[in-house]
């Protein structure tokens, strides 16, 4: 049986802005049956990184926060430590990059805390017994909570193909443990043509596996953690991923701990897909590039699984957008994370979640 999918697009009208609008989506998804009087309700979303501006509005959260004290909850905005070193690397940096971005109290009307603690190690083992992990490792915060919201902006990324609902999660509520286990398999490759000897990769390695040797990076895979941060900093495209099953069973191991992060939550769940500024790369970035497409709106619905593959298939329906970064798949009907990354078949983390039972990639999709 498909899963129920609200959408909004992005009209607006003298008689009805588009906060008025989103609270109408929340309605629709049936919002105030899924939270209650004094549930600790974690509104799990991304702070964008030092310098990316693609990131969700803080004002859009407001509405969720005040929905959420209207029903007698207590919302708290959240997102755990990176694996890669940035600006979100430590909570003392995480929340104050939070607040630079705009999600300071008085904006979003509740408090902000980073899951897994200040040093990305408050963790609980959640089981789950599926055929990767026994267990997952959790950000402390969000185990405690009695509810949860995801809140996710729907772009690419260099290892899922696209991030949404589940990528926001798995990844995003795992601590500093859990990210590591699910990048230990994937390691990067160094093309020494290439390479300049600038030495980003270097000052940005997390785990101080990479040295210049004659002005060329130079990594040891006895201590690389596979965290990814290489191939992003790098100005001349000289790192890449070894393209083979690792990828697939990464984004397998992604959805394995977002059935770690739903458990005991699955009837206080709600998931919104913000289908806007559609980059080509993840938040974690410090800069935006232009959308692939034009703004879609927002998504909601109880089925993380079928959010995901309706957004994708929304932004997949559309030309490019003139001036992006594609080279490829530019039509409509095109898949346009193919185009970006064509050795990622996204469709992995769809198929498995559904294999595991957290959703199902059959929605109907309703517009209000």
């Amino acid at each position: 049986m498909p899963s129920q999918v609200f959408a909004m697009n992005l009209r607006a009208s003298l008689s009805e802005n588009l906060f008025a609008k989103f609270n109408r989506l929340l309605d629709a998804v049936g919002f105030d049956q899924v939270f209650g009087p004094r549930h600790l309700v974690a509104v799990k979303l991304h702070f964008g990184e030092k310098g990316n501006t693609a990131y969700i509005s803080p004002t859009f959260l407001r509405q969720i926060v005040d929905r959420i004290r209207e029903l007698g909850g207590k919302p708290f905005l959240t997102d755990a430590n990176t694996l890669y070193v940035g600006s979100r690397t430590n909570s003392v940096d995480h929340l104050t990059t939070a607040i630079e971005n705009g999600f300071a109290y008085a904006v979003v009307g509740a408090p902000l805390t980073i899951a897994d603690g200040l040093r990305g190690n408050s963790e609980v083992a959640v089981e789950v017994n599926l055929p990767i992990h026994k267990e997952v490792y959790i950000g402390a915060d969000v185990v405690h909570a009695d509810a949860m919201i995801g809140a996710a902006h729907f772009k690419g990324h260099e290892l899922a193909g696209f991030g949404g609902a589940i990528k926001n999660l798995g990844m995003g509520c795992a601590s500093r443990r859990g990210k590591l286990a699910q990048h230990c398999e994937v390691s990067p490759k160094f093309n020494a043509k290439k390479c300049i000897g600038c030495g980003e990769c270097v000052s940005h390695c997390p785990a101080d596996a990479i040295t210049l040797v004659k002005a060329k990076a130079r990594k040891d895979a006895t201590k690389c953690i596979g965290c990814g941060e290489c191939i992003a900093v790098c100005p001349q495209q000289a790192v890449s991923i070894a393209w083979d099953s690792d990828v697939a069973r990464f984004q397998k191991k992604m959805v394995e701990y977002t059935v770690g992060v739903m458990k005991n939550k699955e009837k206080h769940a709600l998931f919104l897909n913000f289908v806007t500024r559609v980059t080509p790369q993840c938040d974690c970035y410090g800069f935006s590039d232009v959308s692939l497409v034009n703004d879609i709106g927002i998504l909601a619905s109880r089925d993380p699984v079928a959010i995901d593959q309706a957004s994708a298939d929304l932004v997949n329906a559309l030309p490019a957008v003139a001036d992006c970064c594609l080279q490829s798949n530019r039509s409509p009907g095109e898949d346009k994370f193919r185009g970006v990354y064509p050795h990622i078949d996204w469709t992995v983390q769809l198929a498995y979640a559904e294999e595991v039972g957290l959703g199902t990639r059959a929605y109907e999709l309703i517009y209000i």
